[in-house]
């Protein structure tokens, strides 16, 4: 399970994507995420789904990469759907028994429910591949940048979770060899029942959190070495400037808003069917 969680892994290679100012891929990425919200219809879902697919075949990351973190949200995606199935009313009624009732309503919205989070994963999963963390760093900080205006220490947050999402993999990999470790000293992480598991967990925590802070003071005496005091007055080597790919990325996600907004509204789901 360790192994396949994916979540702030880089994946690095030559593509359309991982060339975009990482400004448009944070943008798109929440305009993604906004389109899987405003409409519940099969076509708009259905206009969701090009999209994404065709985002995926011009990132170059493979598709089995992507589908391998989505294990990690298996048990909250069964415990959405069984939630809206049983829970949702309306409709006609399909399935009666015992105390349980499935309604046409609350089949269709227990669907809808998991293509979302499904899709809000594999699109926010994009753009951690395709972004390095100093890329996710400067384009956050660029983006919040007018908050400096009233106070807000712009930089400091955008460094905080950049660390913190450089981490997730460094962590992931720690903890990996913390249980093999503790298997090879015979170990069960696997048998017993919930409370047994979680005392189980006891001896990965302890020297997991051990290694974290350990690395975490490394790291505050490494950027202090460097005499690192914040984002005031500090330049890059490489500053984010817009080029006209990322303008076209603009268009394209725009363009593809409106499409899902209008097709979900306004066009029949009969016409979908014939």
């Amino acid at each position: 399970m360790v192994r396949d969680i994916t979540i702030g892994q880089y994946y690095p290679t030559e593509s359309f994507i991982h060339r975009l100012d990482p400004r448009v891929k944070i943008v798109c990425t929440l305009l993604f995420i906004v389109s899987l919200f405003i409409q519940n219809s099969l076509p708009g879902y259905v206009v969701a789904t090009i999209f994404l697919a065709a985002v995926i075949k011009m990132s170059k990351v493979p598709v089995g990469f992507i589908v391998k973190g989505l294990k990690p949200i298996v048990i909250l995606l069964l415990f959405t759907v069984v939630m809206n199935l049983f829970l949702t009313r309306g409709g006609a009624e399909l399935v009666q028994f015992w105390i349980f009732t499935i309604t046409e309503s609350g089949l269709k919205t227990s669907v809808f429910m998991a293509v979302r989070l499904i899709y809000l994963v594999m699109g926010s999963s994009i753009m951690t591949f395709t972004t390095s963390p100093n890329g996710l760093t400067d384009g956050l900080e660029k983006l919040l940048h007018p908050l400096n205006r009233v106070n807000v220490p712009v930089h400091e947050v955008a460094m905080m979770m950049s660390i913190a999402l450089r981490f997730i993999p460094i962590l992931l990999e720690e903890t990996d060899k913390i249980m093999k470790a503790q298997q090879a000293r015979g170990a069960d992480f696997e048998t017993g029942n919930i409370i047994q598991r979680a005392k189980s967990m006891i001896p990965i925590l302890v020297p997991l959190f051990v290694s974290a802070f350990r690395r975490a003071n490394d790291l505050a005496m490494a950027m202090e070495a460097r005499c690192y005091h914040g984002g005031e007055g500090r330049t890059r080597m490489k500053p984010l400037k817009y080029k006209r790919e990322d303008r076209l990325a603009y268009a394209v996600t725009v363009f593809y808003l409106v499409l899902i907004f209008a097709v979900g509204r306004f066009v029949p789901l009969r016409l979908w069917i014939f």
